[in-house]
Order: structure tokens, then sequence, then C-alpha cells
């Protein structure tokens, strides 16, 4: 067991020697082509199609096809993107800003909050603002089985995530409490499947949805800042910062689901804006 993780491990970071030598321009169009062009013959097309079907009824067979195949694209571009993050992340002419006035005060360093975002655009680099401004985040993860491919991992976005990166469990639960409450700011995808989660509204269907944000924002008395990053023209971005805030009620539970339904308002309604840069993969939905 070991042994093959050893080999994981190598042909990884043979890999990320091999994509650091090519420029991002080329790597990230080179690799949105091969996508395109290969991810159709596996089995998680037809899901995709499927799940963009049930979410947006009104759309024809071919416009669900192109924007599908737009998605693969996209995820193509974000693989590769993915081996350059240190150069990117310094590269501020590739990102325009669009924030309100909470994502403001939250670069500015003057505001602790949660910040959620979606995998949309290339999601890796939603964090890019506060980082070139000097502050430092903490990131929540779902670790690897492979502890050396996850090493690697973690190491690639440890540019991303000054404050530590951190893998999902009880005793994270209580550092990300700390930091939050010590005036930091924690980060957490949350668009993914949670099937211990709660059930939220989303696209007119029940989905599961992570009610950790939610919960963790209440609990330190902050708002929400839920942010995405759209693709403009190849490796270029616009990223924006939307608040939320977080009721505060004699009913826990119900203040939670209500932010949580709110996040996921937000979502949908960027997911509309641009359906061919979200993953439409996830099986977010209850019964899919």
């Amino acid at each position: 067991m070991n042994f093959r993780y050893h080999v994981e491990a190598i042909g990884l970071r043979t890999a990320v020697w091999l994509f650091r030598l090519i420029p991002v321009d080329t790597a990230s169009c080179l690799m949105g082509f091969l996508w395109r062009k290969l991810a159709p013959l596996n089995p998680r097309h037809k899901r995709a199609l499927r799940h963009l079907e049930l979410a947006l009824p009104d759309t024809s067979a071919e416009e669900r096809e192109r924007i599908v195949l737009g998605m693969w694209d996209n995820l193509g571009r974000v693989a590769a993107e993915t081996f350059h993050i240190p150069e990117l992340l310094k590269q501020d002419e590739r990102f325009e800003l669009v924030a309100d006035e909470l994502t403001a005060k939250v670069i500015a360093g003057e505001q602790p909050i949660v910040f959620v975002s979606m995998h949309s655009g290339n999601w890796e680099l939603c964090v890019q603002p506060p980082t070139r401004a000097g502050i430092s985040l903490a990131g929540v993860y779902q670790a690897l089985k492979n502890p050396y491919a996850d090493e690697l991992l973690r190491d690639m976005r440890k540019d991303l995530y000054k404050a530590g990166l951190y893998s999902k469990g009880h005793q994270t639960a209580r550092k990300l409490v700390s930091i939050v409450r010590g005036g930091g700011i924690v980060a957490i995808m949350s668009d993914l499947r949670e099937v211990r989660g709660i059930r939220v509204p989303f696209f007119g269907r029940e989905a599961y949805a992570t009610p950790v944000p939610a919960s963790l924002a209440r609990s330190c008395g902050v708002p929400i800042v839920a942010g995405r990053v759209i693709r403009k023209d190849g490796v270029n971005f616009q990223i924006e910062g939307r608040g939320i805030t977080v009721p505060q009620t004699d009913d826990r539970q119900a203040d939670i689901q209500a932010a949580t339904e709110e996040i996921h308002r937000v979502f949908e309604g960027w997911i509309r804006e641009y359906p061919e840069q979200w993953m439409w993969i996830h099986r977010k939905w209850a019964g899919s």
C-alpha cells in the first residue's frame, strides 16, 4: 500500500514539474482543449447533462451540451492553472475585483469573517485579493487518502492559506472558532454535497448543504462573505465578494438554516449567469 502511494506521489510531483515548465496561458489553453475533447467520454458527462436538465429545464439539449463542454474546458484550465498558483497570485493585472462595502472592509483588514465560495471559474484564486493585501487566511479541505499526495496538495496551496490549511474534523472545528474569534478569516468551499448536513432549496429542488459556515459565523458573531471567480478571457478573472448577514435570534438552528439558504440563493443566481463555469458533476441534490 505504501509503495503504491509513493508511486502515485512521484507521478504527481513529475506532473507538477512538467506543467510548471509550460507558460500558464499555454498550459491552460491546452488542458482546456484536451478536457473538452476527452471528458465527454467519461460517464460524468451524462451526469452533468442530467443535473443541468433538472436545474435548468428550459434549456435545449444543444444548449446543455454546449454548457457542459464549457464546464469541461474550464475544469481543464483550472487543473493546469493550479500548478501555477504562486505566480498567478502576484499577477494583479489578471484580476478585477468587484467588492461591496463589507468585502472592502475585509480586504482592508478591518473585519473578521467566514468566507464561502463555490466551484466556479478558477475557485482556487478566489482569495487572491485579501492574500495580496497581506491578510492571512485559513482554509478547510478534504484530506486525501494518500498522505504523500495530500502533502503535495497542501504544498501547492500554501501561498493561498498563510494561516494554515486544515482537513475536516471535530478538532479542526474548534481551531476554526479560535481563528475567527481572534480576528481571522476562514475560507470554506460551500457548494459541495454534505449528506450529514442540512437540506436547502437549490434550483427549485432540495439539495444537501453544509451548515458549518453559517454555524461558525453565528457562533463567532461575524458576517459571511460569499465569493466567486468569473473567467473572463483565458487566464484572466473577475472576483466578486458579497456580504451575507447571519441572523442572531433565540433559535440557533433556524438562524443556521436561514443563512445557509441565503448562501445558496446567492450561489444559484451566480451559476445562472455563467452556467458553463460551475461544476455540474456534483451530486448536490437529494436523490441525484
